[in-house]
């Protein structure tokens, strides 16, 4: 108890010290739910879709629960050998993915973000949530645009085509977030050398160039590709589970 006060202190501290910015964390949280209830919107129209009120309380509670468990998964995080040690790789986007292939973009958008800002209350912030604002976006980036492929065509198809279309998409703008964003802020700001923590771990790394090609690209590549072939293996029978419940309602 002790701790977590300690934290949410902290976390207080950051937000009165970071106004500009948690005002700029909360514009991009809401043009991206904007975007997600925009697509799901016209998904429904497309598929002459109406939820039942007793199916949008069972929908309030599996969103909860997907999101408890993106928060742990979060925290199990760990770093790999060809980028430096601040890139950790974590499963924690799998039951976003699950969630947005199962109840749509504006799911899988609420549980990317009920995941980071938990994680912010148990951890606080040490990037003055500038870390955070590019895990939404890089996050949602991979979600939206899966969950917009797979509910045009919900077949197994359908589904590898979506997990290919969010892991491209989520590596362009992983790629552009990290050369025209988070590095240079973290150069600015923090005065932090992340060019040469790149060459500390592989010496090819000179540039911004190469450090995105041979760290951030391979990093978000690998990340995708291990939550996608995962989603792959557990989607259905979860997915049969959240489903049953809304065909008996």
């Amino acid at each position: 108890m002790i701790m977590f006060d300690f934290s949410l202190s902290k976390l207080g501290d950051a937000i009165t010290g970071n106004i500009g910015t948690v005002a700029i964390f909360v514009s991009i949280i809401v043009a991206v739910f904007l975007i997600a209830f925009q697509a799901e919107k016209i998904i429904n129209r497309a598929n002459e879709r109406v939820e039942k009120k007793s199916f949008k309380i069972h929908r309030i509670t599996i969103i909860a629960m997907l999101s408890a468990v993106a928060v742990i998964l979060n925290l199990l995080s760990f770093p790999l050998w060809f980028a430096p040690g601040f890139y950790k790789l974590d499963f924690s986007e799998l039951p976003v993915l699950v969630g947005a292939f199962a109840l749509g973009p504006v799911a899988g958008t609420t549980i990317e973000a009920v995941k980071i800002l938990l994680n912010l209350v148990i951890n606080g912030t040490a990037t003055a949530f500038i870390g955070e604002i590019a895990n939404f976006v890089v996050g949602c980036a991979f979600v939206i645009p899966a969950a917009i492929v797979y509910y045009h065509k919900r077949t197994k198809k359908g589904a590898l085509v979506a997990l290919s279309v969010g892991t491209v998409v989520n590596l362009i703008v992983a790629c552009c977030m990290n050369a025209f964003v988070l590095i240079p802020v973290y150069a600015n700001m923090f005065h932090m050398d992340v060019i040469g923590a790149g060459t500390a771990v592989n010496s090819l790394i000179t540039d911004m160039t190469t450090f995105v090609l041979l760290a951030v690209a391979p990093f978000n590549l690998l990340k995708a590709a291990a939550v996608s072939l995962v989603t792959a293996f557990i989607y259905k029978p979860i997915s049969k589970l959240i489903t049953s419940v809304k065909d008996k309602q």
